[in-house]
């Protein structure tokens, strides 16, 4: 994976480079600018492979989707009739892994926040309430909701299905882009919120405990067990 702070830059996309200007002071378009995000690299990365060329607070953003965009692929391996024991273990464990970093990066996005509340001495109000969740974690939603539209698109669209599993798919399809928009819009809405100190932007550790080999009980006693 590459370094989060070193965005490569691997073309001069007008449009990317314009979402890389997107900060922090106006959240509509930030938002706006990571759903584009989210979307366009889903079909392209169908289309041509994985990259990320963005720079600044969208390169980690890219770099989250992209734990998703693999993880969504290996959990359709993992379902597949014919994979055998040993095929559905290795599934197994890239998930495991890929699962571990999407969380990390959810964490780092909101480290980010953080910090840029810091840089401009953001304070919340006395009165300020915590959201329920924090945005990266907002943004990790979103995430997969661009997945899932994409990949129920392609349901509608499918020429080998029926005219009733389509018709599944569309009413699907529509439910899933008003969820779209709304956790969008909320998203920005917290975002101003925590940015005017009308809410409290707190970091919460994921505390996997599943890949530690000091938490996790089949690990450390089997550490044990050969050290014994």
């Amino acid at each position: 994976m590459a370094e989060a702070n070193v965005p490569p830059r691997i073309n001069s996309d007008p449009r990317v480079d314009a979402l890389a200007q997107l900060g922090f002071h106006n959240p509509q378009e930030l938002v706006g600018g990571i759903t584009a995000l989210h979307f366009g690299c889903t079909r392209r990365w169908h289309e041509a492979g994985t990259d990320n060329p963005y720079a600044g607070f969208l390169h980690l953003v890219c770099e989250q989707h992209l734990q998703n965009y693999l993880l969504w692929h290996e959990e359709d391996k993992a379902r597949s009739p014919e994979a055998t024991d040993q095929e559905i273990a290795a599934v197994k464990r890239r998930i495991d892994r890929l699962n571990q970093c999407r969380n990390d990066l959810i964490e780092k996005l909101d480290e980010v926040i953080a910090e840029e509340l810091r840089l401009r001495n953001v304070c919340a109000l006395p009165e300020a309430r915590i959201n329920t969740e924090t945005p990266g974690s907002v943004i990790d939603r979103l995430s997969i909701l661009a997945l899932r539209i994409y990949h129920m698109a392609e349901q509608v669209a499918r020429p080998d299905a029926d005219e009733a599993h389509r018709a599944r798919a569309a009413a699907r399809l529509e439910i899933l882009r008003v969820q779209h928009d709304d956790l969008s819009q909320a998203l920005a809405e917290l975002l101003e919120d925590i940015f005017a100190g009308r809410k409290r932007h707190r970091l919460y550790r994921q505390m996997k405990m599943y890949n530690d080999p000091s938490l996790n009980p089949y690990l450390y006693k089997l550490a044990a067990k050969k050290a014994g």
